[in-house]
């Protein structure tokens, strides 16, 4: 029996390392990018690369535009933080925070993994990001994966898949290890919420900052950055 998973692939570092370990453990992977309106749009191309690189079965990328509502600085709606001295070290929510984003994105990935009859759906969440987002905590995932083995015909059969976030208790730089490890090419994600025309990372919001004290915590140059 071909064993299979669905991945969000949003085209960052996370996404890319999940990938990775996806394709080390099941046999067939089909990665999921949605374009949802977010002002970082450069990630879908990134994302398109990792996918190729990574030979995944099949890569589909669904416009659902939730700017049309906004609420958030990611869809337009306000100004994304720059040059806070510690951003994960914070439980506010952020401007940052697109209303009920992950919960749309699972369940998108989750009707696609029981058509193709999937074990898991994979998503890069880890709890360093976590700061005030309240849908990267492992309860929410946890919460989200009983709700699905009730909402689906899958789950009510008992073969509805496992939501699996590998990267959730590990720290940046044990994420860009991880990474380095299974020869993930860095150089082909993008992290920066909001990007320089060229599609270069600004250095200066909270997920630039994240990263680059991963790299650095890691021992390792960051290839998007300089």
């Amino acid at each position: 029996m071909v064993r299979r998973a669905v991945v969000l692939l949003s085209g960052g570092l996370d996404s890319a390392v999940v990938l990775a370990l996806a394709r080390r453990d099941w046999d067939e992977v089909y990665a999921l990018t949605v374009r949802y309106g977010q002002r970082h749009v450069i990630e879908v191309e990134c994302a398109r690369a990792v996918a190729r690189d990574a030979g995944v079965r099949e890569h589909r990328v669904l416009d659902v535009d939730l700017s049309s509502w906004g609420g958030s600085a990611l869809t337009g709606d306000g100004e994304v933080p720059k040059d806070r001295a510690t951003p994960d070290a914070t439980n506010d929510v952020p401007p940052t925070y697109v209303p009920a984003r992950n919960t749309i994105l699972l369940a998108l990935a989750l009707g696609w993994a029981e058509v193709l009859g999937a074990g898991a759906i994979y998503i890069g969440a880890h709890t360093q990001d976590a700061g005030g987002y309240p849908d990267t905590r492992p309860e929410y995932l946890e919460a989200f994966e009983r709700m699905s083995a009730l909402a689906t015909r899958a789950g009510l059969e008992g073969r509805g898949p496992r939501v699996l976030a590998p990267l959730v208790r590990m720290s940046k730089a044990e994420v860009i290890a991880t990474g380095r490890s299974l020869g993930v090419d860095f150089a082909k994600t993008s992290s920066c919420y909001d990007p320089l025309p060229s599609g270069a990372p600004c250095g200066r919001c909270d997920s630039c900052r994240l990263r680059a004290k991963g790299f650095e915590e890691a021992g390792a140059a960051d290839p998007r950055s300089g």
